[in-house]
């Protein structure tokens, strides 16, 4: 919840996907929406890694640190490690959902949606309900 009032301040949505959704249906712009929650977990993991683990131990001699791999981070081919920003599939993967006519209620002959040959998504006014 903290997440989403960060970028809304008046949501209603305590998930953070569903805040996303809504605002990207509100605003149409995804510069200004919050992470998805998998991208969220990720940093979170990496931050615990940081505080928790290596500043937790940052007196000891001989540091007891879990693998970075379970903690939000990837090894590279060169065997560095890199954040892992997501698990998710990349947005241009599934662009189609992100289709939104502005229809205010269930889409017409007219529609963005129909006109293209997709389906109506849950962006728009009809939530995905009309087919």
């Amino acid at each position: 919840m903290f997440v989403v009032l960060i970028y809304d301040r008046t949501s209603p949505y305590m998930d953070v996907n569903e805040a996303r959704k809504k605002l990207f249906a509100k605003r149409n712009s995804v510069q200004h929406l919050p992470p998805t929650y998998d991208a969220l977990e990720q940093h979170m993991k990496r931050s615990v890694f940081q505080g928790g683990y290596v500043w937790g131990q940052a007196l000891f001699p001989q540091p007891v640190l879990p693998s970075l791999t379970s903690l939000g981070w990837r090894q590279t081919e060169d065997r560095s490690y890199e954040p892992l920003w997501t698990t998710l599939p990349e947005a241009l993967k599934s662009c189609f959902e992100l289709v939104s006519c502005g229809s205010k209620k269930c889409c017409r002959k007219r529609c963005k949606c129909k006109k293209a040959n997709l389906q109506c998504t849950g962006l728009g006014a009809c939530k995905a309900e009309c087919q």
